[in-house]
C-alpha cells in the first residue's frame, strides 16, 4: 500500500509489493509520499492495493481495530468453519495465518453452512456473526453469535451466545450491526412466507450485542430486473456513515454474474425504523464488468485505508462468467478490496470492480483540484467529478518503453493506455508497436509547481510534459507559471 502523491510513481509489481520508480534520467527529483497541503478537503491521498487479497473466501469482512490489526474472516468452500487471521495492513492479510476459531457441530443447530461471518468489537469484546443450518435440515438457516473476551481474538477462546431470536422463524441470514446516535442496530437478511419469495432486508434496536428489541422493520424487498435475476434476493447488507447520511449497500440476484449490489440511504437524524426514511437507488450500484473480467460482485463490507484517510470497498467476486453447476458449489468467489471515492453531492462513486492486479489511481488537476484525467471518446482531458468513476482511474504500471518509466492504463478499458499523438493525448489499445510503447511511457518527476505532486515527462521527447490546455491534455513544453500548474497532478 502506498499513500500519497507518491503512490502514482511505482512500478505495480505482481508480487503485490509497491516500488518506486526510477527517474528516467540521472538526478531527477522524486516525489515526495506526502498529500499537498491544503488539498486534504478535496480528497484523500491515494492508497493501492494488488487484488485478489484472499482466493476461495467469500462474503469478507475486515475491521481495523485500535490495536493496529487488521482483522479477516470470510466464508470458507467447504461451509464447516469460521476462520480469521490478522495483519498490520490490508495487503499483508493476504498472506497472514489463518486460525479456525470456531467448527459447526456435528448435530443439530450450527451444524451446517456456516455462512458470512462478520467479526466486530463491541463493548471491550469481539462478537462473530453468522449464519448456520441444521446438521439434520441444512437450509434451516438461522443467524448466530459467537464471543471472545481476549485482547486478541484470533489465539483467543470463543464462546457460543447462540441464535439471534427474531420474531419471524423462518430462513434468516447476514445479520450485521452498527450504531446511528447511540443507538445499536441490527440488520439482516430474511424470508417472509407472507412477503412472497425471496429474501428481504429488515432492521431492529439492539438490546445488547445477541439480542433485538422492539419489532423489526422491512426496510427493502427484491421487485427492481437487478434484483430478481435468477433468485429474487436482498441479503448482505453492510453500512457506512457520512456527511450525516447512512449508507446500507446490499447484495441482489443469484450468486453468479447476476450478483450485484444496490444501495438504501437516510439521513442521520432520520427514524432509522420508519421505511421510509430510505431510499433505494434505481439500479445497481456495483456490478459485473466484462471489460475487467469481473463477475458477480457483492456481499461487500467496509474498512478503512491504514492512515485512516480512504474508505476501502471489501467485496467478493469471480474472475469468470460461466459457473457449472450450482454457484453455491463453485468455490472460486475471491476476497478483493479497492477504494470508494465520494461525489460532490456527498454519496459514495464505487465505480466497477477494477481488473486483477494493482488497484487504479485518480489525478486531479493541480490547479483545477476539482477536475481529474479522463477520458471522453478516448480524447484524454480533465473532467468534473462528474463523470464516470472508471473513466478517471488509471493504474499506474511499468513504463511500456522500460527504462524507469511509467504506463497509465484505463481502469475501465484495460490494455488501453494514455499516449501522445501529434502532442495531443489519447486513450488507446496497445498496438504492440515500439512507437506506441514509447509514446505511453513517462518519467514521473516532482510536481513542477507543487513537489508534493507529480509531473509527466515524455520519454521520447524529453522536455515535454503531460499537461491540460482548455482543459483537453496535451504533450508540451512548459516555461510559465501557468504551464507548470497545468503539467502538475495529484494521486488520489
Amino acid at each position: 500500500m502506498i499513500t500519497g502523491s507518491a503512490a502514482a510513481a511505482f512500478t505495480g509489481a505482481a508480487t503485490g509489493s509497491a516500488h518506486a520508480a526510477a527517474p528516467a534520467r540521472p538526478g531527477a527529483p522524486v516525489p515526495a509520499p506526502a498529500f499537498p497541503a491544503g488539498r486534504a478537503s478535496v480528497a484523500s491521498p491515494a492508497v493501492t492495493y494488488t487484488n485478489s487479497i484472499a482466493e476461495q473466501r467469500a462474503d469478507p469482512h475486515i475491521v481495523k481495530h485500535t490495536d493496529g490489526y487488521y482483522y479477516f474472516t470470510a466464508t470458507v468452500p467447504a461451509y464447516d468453519r469460521i476462520v480469521l487471521r490478522r495483519a498490520t495492513t490490508i495487503q499483508g492479510l493476504a498472506s497472514a495465518a489463518e486460525r479456525t476459531i470456531w467448527t459447526r457441530h456435528t448435530s443439530g443447530a450450527m451444524g451446517a453452512h456456516i455462512w458470512a461471518p462478520e467479526i466486530h468489537f463491541i463493548g471491550g469484546r469481539w462478537y462473530v456473526y453468522f449464519a448456520a443450518g441444521d446438521a439434520e435440515d441444512v437450509w434451516r438457516i438461522r443467524p448466530y453469535v459467537l464471543e471472545c473476551a481476549a485482547a486478541n481474538p484470533v489465539t483467543g477462546t470463543w464462546t457460543e451466545k447462540g441464535r439471534i431470536a427474531l420474531p419471524l422463524d423462518s430462513f434468516s441470514l447476514d445479520a450485521t450491526t452498527f450504531v446511528v446516535n447511540g443507538t445499536r442496530y441490527l440488520s439482516w437478511a430474511q424470508h417472509d412466507p407472507a412477503a412472497g419469495p425471496g429474501t428481504n432486508l429488515y432492521l431492529a434496536r439492539m438490546s445488547n450485542p445477541w439480542t433485538i428489541s422492539g419489532t423489526p422493520v422491512m426496510l427493502s424487498r427484491p421487485t427492481a430486473w437487478w434484483e430478481t435475476a435468477g433468485h429474487m434476493v436482498n441479503e448482505g447488507p453492510a453500512v457506512i456513515q457520512r456527511n450525516g447520511r447512512v449508507f446500507m449497500t446490499f447484495s441482489a440476484s443469484a450468486t453468479d454474474a447476476n450478483y450485484c449490489m444496490g444501495m438504501l440511504t437516510a439521513s442521520a437524524s432520520a427514524d432509522l425504523m420508519n421505511a421510509a426514511s430510505w431510499t433505494k437507488t434505481a439500479s445497481p450500484v456495483f456490478s459485473s464488468n466484462a471489460a475487467t473480467g469481473q463477475y458477480g460482485p457483492g456481499h461487500n463490507q467496509f474498512t478503512v485505508s491504514e492512515d485512516g484517510k480512504s474508505d476501502i470497498l471489501v467485496y467478493h467476486d469471480r474472475g469468470y462468467k460461466d459457473i457449472s453447476g450450482d454457484p453455491l458449489n463453485d468455490p472460486n468467489r475471491r476476497t478483493r478490496v479497492q477504494k470508494i471515492y465520494w461525489k460532490a453531492d456527498g454519496t459514495p462513486d464505487f465505480g466497477i470492480p477494477v481488473a486483477d492486479g494493482l488497484t487504479p489511481v485518480r489525478l486531479s488537476s493541480h490547479n483545477f483540484p476539482d477536475r481529474f484525467i479522463s477520458h471522453q471518446g478516448f480524447r484524454a482531458r480533465i473532467d468534473a467529478d462528474g463523470s464516470p468513476l472508471a473513466d478517471s482511474q488509471f493504474r499506474v504500471v511499468p513504463g511500456l518503453a522500460g527504462g524507469g518509466t511509467v504506463s497509465l492504463e484505463s481502469a475501465s478499458h484495460p490494455g488501453h493506455f494514455l499516449r501522445h499523438r501529434n502532442f495531443e493525448v489519447w486513450v488507446e489499445k496497445n498496438d504492440g508497436t515500439a512507437l506506441f510503447r514509447a509514446d505511453a511511457s513517462w518519467a514521473a518527476r516532482a510536481g513542477l509547481a507543487d513537489p508534493r505532486g507529480l509531473s509527466y515527462e515524455s520519454y521520447n521527447f524529453p522536455g515535454r510534459y503531460l499537461r491540460h490546455h482548455q482543459y483537453l491534455l496535451q504533450v508540451q513544453a512548459v516555461g510559465t507559471a501557468t504551464d507548470r500548474a497545468d503539467a502538475t497532478f495529484h494521486a488520489q
